[in-house]
């Protein structure tokens, strides 16, 4: 077994505790992907990440994601905190914003004051989701059809499906029934009536069948705000937030700029530093 660095960082919050927790492999080199599975196994966290040598000359570092179950092609809070692990523990970019490479490609991160910034990658699949789908969305929320305002895929690597509801109220009172929505990655997101809060996110993935709860989620804000503007339902520039329910103060940036291009930023502190025995 070799010693390898080891970062523990919370993401999306400007108080340690109150975000979304990853844990950071700062040298994955030479592991196997089993390896690495068991060890996000064992964390327990949402997400445990590896970072590796870039394989294309354009990245700064190449990160591999894993959930206690499977391996991800893409996910945000993993991404900004591998990204402030790396820039913490000495990591240098060849240029001006930082480029990750991971299973959906390069990823830009630029660096906004105090908070990081991914640059949100284009969807999968972006299109309504089907009649059935609204029924069954409706049913296992307990919901009427009528306070879906809007829905769509938003599918980044996760394959979220997300509605808009009429209210961050009624977001925060949801009891998703797995029963009735089985194997769904569900967004929530409904707006607030004032102050320096746009929306309440919520976010839900199957696990051990039942339903877990994501205290804030990079991928789904990103899908979100990249709907959600497009749409209309949301300006330019907006901030959310996620993991209330769960005593959480997540706060997610999102901005869309001149060019169209929808970015996702959070502040990240880390809480725990050393070495794992790999």
């Amino acid at each position: 077994m070799t010693q390898r660095r080891f970062q523990q960082v919370d993401v999306f919050t400007e108080q340690p505790y109150f975000g979304n927790p990853v844990a950071v492999v700062l040298d994955g080199q030479g592991l196997s992907p089993e390896t690495m599975q068991r060890v996000a196994n064992w964390t327990n966290l949402s997400e445990t990440t590896f970072v590796l040598p870039p394989k294309d000359a354009k990245a700064d570092y190449h990160v591999r994601i894993f959930t206690p179950s499977r391996e991800l092609p893409f996910a945000g809070h993993p991404t900004l905190g591998t990204c402030h692990a790396w820039l913490a523990s000495g990591g240098k970019p060849k240029g001006a914003a930082i480029m990750q490479e991971c299973a959906v490609g390069l990823i830009q991160i630029r660096r906004d004051g105090e908070r990081l910034a991914f640059a949100a990658p284009p969807p999968r699949r972006m299109e309504p989701l089907d009649a059935e789908t609204l029924e069954r969305i409706a049913s296992g929320l307990r919901i009427r059809r009528d306070d879906i305002l809007d829905h769509s895929w938003c599918d980044n690597g996760p394959p979220w499906q997300a509605v808009l509801l009429r209210s961050a109220r009624q977001v925060l009172e949801a009891a998703p029934d797995i029963g009735i929505l089985g194997e769904m990655d569900l967004g929530l997101v409904g707006s607030h009536p004032e102050g320096p809060l746009a929306f309440e996110v919520r976010a839900f993935f199957p696990v051990d069948g039942a339903f877990r709860e994501d205290p804030v989620t990079g991928s789904l804000n990103a899908a979100l705000g990249q709907w959600l503007i497009a749409k209309g339902h949301a300006p330019a520039r907006y901030q959310a937030a996620q993991g209330t329910k769960l005593g959480r103060r997540g706060r997610i940036h999102i901005e869309r700029d001149a060019d169209g291009q929808v970015w996702v930023g959070g502040q990240s502190i880390t809480c725990m530093t050393g070495e794992i025995a790999l």
